[in-house]
């Protein structure tokens, strides 16, 4: 068992979590590494639901999806904004970026509940969220088999000029979900460079620890491989594969892609297990769906030697609290 505090504005709140060894010993993953019907909510949904059903042929215990994945990450695109100004055109692709984008009180998420609970399994899928007061969010969303939203969170610090299109989560959803194979958590793309919130995760006794990204460099992979040894917990890193010809034709009208590259997204997705090692190697250059099984018990001989908030940690010396929100 080990402790960690929680900072309110009333008192500081301790709270205990135990590592429990009453799980199954394997687990079984299916990573989707597909483009979206970019800008196009309705056929979005129905490829999702194509391509859990292909996915679910295997019987796993999860289905992931890419961050932003409904309805796409808009790689390459300006918005027409530049430092002081903005154009007519930018707002135009903006009006149909946000107009397919999901609300959580709205049918889509229902219909996302729906299909996990049909496969019986476990959904975690990234999405442009459309906020009560306009806003968008960069989220990921968690279901469970029973086809309930047990879960989400919103990307704390969009990047570089993903500023101008999400706004920044609030923190407050940032935890880890219980499963019947472990606890079940994770960040958004480059908030897996934040040290303390990737220590929060740990302190939350995070074991599959989910990455969905749109970085597709060769350099996330040795983040990735970090966050598994760091963590001593299996890493999910899961992209797009997309090229530009998946891109709308009208896009091109409001927006200057001629420097996009002919593969705007080449994947990567991969699954780390606990002492860094590749259980499923990177996809590249092509979509697909990737299946992996987890041996559970290597979260166990991991921390023989190393647990960073565990005994490996000094809280004689350091401190990790969250403010509450």
């Amino acid at each position: 068992m080990f402790n960690y505090k929680y900072e309110s504005r009333f008192a500081l709140i301790y709270l205990s979590v135990t590592f429990s060894f009453e799980r199954p010993y394997f687990m079984k993953l299916a990573i989707i590494q597909h483009a979206p019907v970019l800008f196009d909510l309705k056929n979005t949904m129905r490829k999702v639901a194509e391509l859990m059903q292909e996915a679910s042929e295997a019987n796993p215990d999860l289905i992931m999806f890419p961050e932003a994945f409904i309805t796409g990450y808009p790689r390459g695109l300006t918005f027409g904004t530049k430092v002081g100004d903005r154009s007519a055109a930018g707002r135009d692709s903006f009006l149909q970026y946000a107009k397919n984008a999901v609300a959580f009180d709205g049918q889509e998420i229902k219909q996302l509940g729906q299909l996990a609970k049909n496969h019986k399994t476990y959904l975690v899928i990234g999405l442009v969220e459309l906020g009560h007061t306009g806003t968008l969010y960069c989220t990921t969303a968690y279901f469970s088999p029973q086809g309930d939203l047990i879960g989400k969170h919103r990307k704390m610090k969009p990047t570089g000029a993903e500023r101008i299109i999400w706004g920044e989560g609030d923190g407050s959803d940032l935890q880890v979900y219980t499963t019947p194979f472990g606890k079940l958590g994770g960040l958004i793309c480059w908030e897996n460079y934040m040290p303390l919130a990737r220590t929060w995760l740990y302190q939350q006794g995070v074991q599959i620890y989910l990455a969905p990204t749109a970085d597709n460099r060769s350099g996330w992979q040795h983040t990735l491989k970090h966050i598994a040894l760091e963590g001593r917990c299996f890493v999910v890193g899961c992209n797009q594969f997309v090229e530009k010809s998946d891109y709308p034709e009208w896009l091109f009208t409001n927006e200057d892609l001629s420097a996009l590259p002919d593969i705007v997204s080449a994947g990567g997705s991969v699954v780390i297990d606990p002492f860094g090692n590749e259980v499923v190697a990177p996809l590249w250059n092509r979509s697909g769906i990737m299946h992996a099984e987890l041996d559970l018990s290597l979260l166990v001989k991991a921390k023989l030697d190393f647990d960073a908030v565990g005994h490996y940690a000094r809280n004689d010396i350091f401190d990790l609290t969250k403010k509450s929100r």
